[in-house]
């Protein structure tokens, strides 16, 4: 992972007023703990740059009046309507101790759902990671070469590496979804297929329905002789004596 070099001074006061002229000054008031005693500096703003508009974690190399010290940027603060640093919190790091840090997620490849016109979303920027300092990632990669429609990449897909990962195993970290027009055009492609299939039934039951006409044997057994002796009524009359 790569340092970034912060330059700290040790601060003298620690009142609000004094935190705002730091400001006002282009610096920004910090703390560092996790050491024997906490430190209270302000470093110049600038240097926040590469530390914080990144899309990888760094570690910090902080130089305080000579004092050196390595850390990780814990938390950080921003103004809600200016969005300038506010204050910022270091933790100081130690060899052998294992640390926590949201670490960004990288996607990598192409997903085919994509191209075929499927919007990415991207539901987990960061995932928090638990690991000794020399084997903490700068970013966690993500492929989504395979990832289509229904489906999403978890966080029990990411190979864990010498490190573990503390989110939740069944959360989401990307899925593609289908826009609106494509999920129309879909429907009107299988309502035209079902209408085809309809026609071709409709038209094999008419089919057969003729074939039963022509070939229905009448009623009776055949049909009566025209001219044929019409059957006696009662019998033959009986012979005079």
């Amino acid at each position: 992972m790569k340092t970034i070099e912060i330059i700290g001074y040790k601060r003298a006061n620690l009142g609000k007023s004094d935190a705002k002229r730091l400001r006002a000054e282009g610096n920004v008031p910090c703390v560092l703990y996790g050491g024997e005693e906490q430190i209270h500096f302000y470093a110049p703003m600038i240097l926040f740059r590469e530390l914080v508009y990144t899309r990888n974690a760094h570690f910090a190399n902080i130089n305080i009046e000579g004092d050196e010290f390595k850390a990780i940027l814990q938390d950080i603060q921003f103004h809600p309507v200016s969005e300038i640093i506010v204050h910022a919190d270091f933790l100081q790091l130690f060899e052998g101790k294992e640390i926590r840090m949201d670490i960004p997620v990288k996607l990598v490849g192409i997903s085919p759902s994509v191209i075929e016109g499927g919007i990415l979303v991207h539901k987990r920027r960061t995932l928090s990671i638990l690991a000794l300092p020399k084997n903490m990632p700068s970013n966690i990669e993500v492929d989504i070469s395979e990832l289509i429609f229904h489906h999403s990449v978890k966080v029990k897909d990411v190979k864990e590496e010498e490190f573990e990962i503390l989110d939740t195993k069944i959360a989401s970290i990307a899925v593609v979804e289908q826009p609106r027009a494509l999920l129309v055009e879909v429907e009107e492609e299988e309502d035209e297929e079902g209408l085809e299939g309809e026609e071709g039934l409709e038209g094999e039951e008419g089919a057969e329905g003729a074939e039963g006409v022509e070939g229905k044997p009448a009623e009776g057994g055949g049909t009566p002789k025209e001219g044929g002796d019409a059957p006696k009524k009662g019998g033959d009359a009986p012979a005079k004596e």
